[in-house]
């Protein structure tokens, strides 16, 4: 058994039209060969309950991994009118998600709104830990997986993912290589060295175990000096996906990677094809 299931964020570009919507997509992701699906549920969340019921069977049937990226109007340190909208989108997400069989619901954590992360984390922790206490209470156990960013003004850097984290029971950060790699805004994450000490803080802070449950995002990126500017083609970016790869291989880690290229399911079976090399 392969240590990664690849995928796609969102449906594959090329599902057909027939059955189509999130069943079709399921269906049509196990036929080329992957075996993970990240529902791009970013505008809203309108699904019904029996369509999730149907998402589910179809990835059980398929043995399709699934997981939703939630709306991206979602910001945990959003004024109080704001949030209650927020919350509200990140609930939706995660329990019509996990009616749908998801594991794991993927958000943007937000913005710092000029403030230094030491003054915004503390109110990002309290919202996403009473997040998880409402859905516990619910009865819905799924890992909520704030992104790592790819812009320096963003709430979501790998320290603040991995403080959310450490913080609240049922928080994992997700990883995104190609958002850590243009965060700095001069290309200068991008070797093995790098991604070694990203494994290891966080190992150090989650434990080991938590390596072999990863939630990756990757795709080629363009990036200027304020950050990520446009998701690409891994062939038209510079990230190093081979340094990556080892890396991950040398920690020993499993988990899922989900490709957001604009050519992402092709993107997806080249990094499936390059990592089992």
């Amino acid at each position: 058994m392969q240590d990664f299931r690849f995928g796609t964020v969102g449906s594959p570009l090329s599902t057909p039209q027939k059955p189509g919507g999130s069943v079709g997509a399921v269906i049509h992701t196990a036929s080329l060969g992957l075996q993970a699906l990240e529902l791009g549920w970013v505008r809203s969340v309108r699904v019904s309950e029996k369509t999730c019921v149907a998402i589910r069977q179809a990835g059980e049937a398929h043995d399709v991994a699934l997981s939703v990226h939630a709306p991206y109007y979602i910001n945990l340190n959003a004024d109080e009118e704001e949030w209650s909208k927020s919350r509200k989108r990140l609930l939706d997400a995660a329990r019509y998600g996990a009616l749908a069989g998801a594991t794991d619901i993927v958000f943007h954590p937000g913005s710092y709104f000029g403030r230094p992360p030491e003054a915004v984390l503390p109110k990002a922790i309290a919202r996403l830990a009473d997040c998880q206490r409402a859905l516990r209470d619910e009865g819905v156990f799924v890992t909520l997986r704030p992104e790592t960013m790819g812009k320096s003004a963003m709430l979501g850097s790998l320290q603040d993912t991995l403080r959310m984290s450490q913080e609240v029971e049922g928080v994992a950060p997700c990883l995104d290589f190609a958002h850590l790699h243009a965060r700095p805004g001069d290309g200068s994450m991008n070797e093995r060295a790098d991604w070694e000490e990203v494994l290891s803080a966080y190992a150090a802070t989650l434990g080991e175990a938590a390596l072999k449950r990863l939630h990756i995002h990757l795709s080629g990126i363009d990036y200027g000096p304020k950050g990520e500017k446009e998701h690409l083609p891994l062939a038209e970016s510079d990230l190093n996906l081979l340094a990556i790869f080892e890396t991950l291989r040398a920690f020993g880690c499993a988990g899922r990677i989900l490709c957001e290229s604009p050519i992402m399911e092709e993107d997806a079976l080249y990094m499936q094809r390059t990592y089992l090399i």
